[in-house]
């Protein structure tokens, strides 16, 4: 795991006021208003609109679809309403769906789930990980057969990913960030541009040309356990990513490996998107992803440099642990580890408090 940015976490941020929550639900966009009491969902692509009220019923709320306003798509404008909800009441953990026999398929995901009276809630853990919230191709968990590599004895891998592989809006910035595939020859110039400014170098040590770049990225295409992205907010690229599979990588023998852990390298290659409001999008997403990605990961691992003090702090506030020190070939590294359960239980996709942060909570 490496980054050139300087960032930590910041306490969670509402949306902003009066503005729209964009919700990717089935790959298309979706723009929730809420007006405190009332969410409006608006489907950009076929301006399907339904609308979902708020109620206290106790101590529980309820959301309920208004009569006479149902949209043609209801389940996507469902989870999309409830993406919503979670986003504007971050401090709670779960929400009861009014007719919620209409959603069937919701229940057999683990969307909603059946309470003690009889009534289905939604449960924020077990939404944030519906792939199809935030994945625009989703694709079942390949079928498990094993595989001698290099020595090393593991699950064969999926297809390398092509296109727009996640979209998340991020409420605090008012953003969308997203990654998609690496395309060698329109983004070799900004890659080697970015690898060759000095703050990158500094970490990443891969100065050089084209040339050089290009056999860089075309040695990750050709490893069937690595794969290449670039990053963007609204559309705008502004870093690298690498996604691996850890049981055929270079820190396998140094943990006790698992056969679906994954880890992830970054370079922030535009000095505009290395403040911290962007560091907590791009970090609590790329832990998302791997998550996201197959149901069999139960950990996402990296290795940092020991002396990238702020990076390791980064992580360490994001809800990474560290477990110890080790030596690889170019550098010394801080083994970190992040859990699954962790991840979702704690709603580690917002940043954390400061002071949760700082007792480790």
């Amino acid at each position: 795991m490496t980054t050139a940015t300087t960032t930590r976490p910041t306490a969670a941020a509402d949306p902003r006021a009066g503005a729209p929550l964009i919700s990717y639900a089935d790959g298309v966009a979706h723009e929730v208003a809420f007006d405190g009491r009332t969410f409006m969902v608006r489907n950009r692509a076929t301006g399907s609109l339904s609308q979902w009220k708020l109620d206290d019923a106790g101590a529980d709320k309820v959301l309920a679809q208004i009569e006479g306003e149902a949209a043609a798509d209801a389940t996507p404008h469902a989870l999309a309403a409830l993406e919503a909800f979670f986003a504007h009441h971050p401090g709670d953990k779960a929400v009861t769906l009014a007719g919620a026999e209409r959603f069937g398929g919701l229940a057999h995901a683990g969307v909603l789930l059946p309470a003690p009276d009889g009534r289905m809630q939604a449960f924020s853990e077990m939404l944030w990980q519906q792939p199809g919230l935030w994945l625009p191709t989703v694709h079942a968990p390949m079928a498990q057969q094993f595989a001698l590599t290099n020595g090393k004895y593991h699950p064969r891998r999926p297809p390398k990913p092509r296109g727009t592989l996640y979209q998340r809006f991020i409420p605090w910035l008012g953003k969308t960030f997203s990654f998609r595939s690496i395309d060698f020859e329109r983004d070799l110039p900004m890659f080697n541009r970015w690898m060759n400014d000095p703050d990158v170098a500094k970490i990443w040590e891969e100065e050089g040309d084209l040339d050089k770049h290009r056999a860089y990225l075309t040695g990750i295409d050709r490893d069937p356990h690595m794969y290449s992205m670039i990053a963007s907010f609204d559309g705008e690229p502004f870093a690298y990513f690498e996604m691996y599979w850890a049981k055929e990588s270079r820190i396998a023998p140094f943990y006790d490996v698992q056969d679906y852990d994954r880890g992830w390298h970054v370079l922030v290659g535009d000095p505009a998107f290395r403040g911290k409001a962007y560091a907590t999008a791009w970090l609590t997403s790329i832990s998302h992803y791997i998550f996201l990605c197959d149901p069999r990961t139960q950990r996402a691992v990296g290795e940092p440099r020991i002396d990238h003090v702020q990076q390791i702090r980064n992580l360490d506030k994001s809800g990474y642990a560290k477990l110890k020190e080790f030596n690889l070939p170019h550098k010394r590294a801080q083994l970190v580890v992040m859990l699954r359960e962790h991840y979702f239980c704690d709603a580690l996709w917002l940043p954390r408090a400061p002071e949760a942060a700082a007792h480790g909570t």
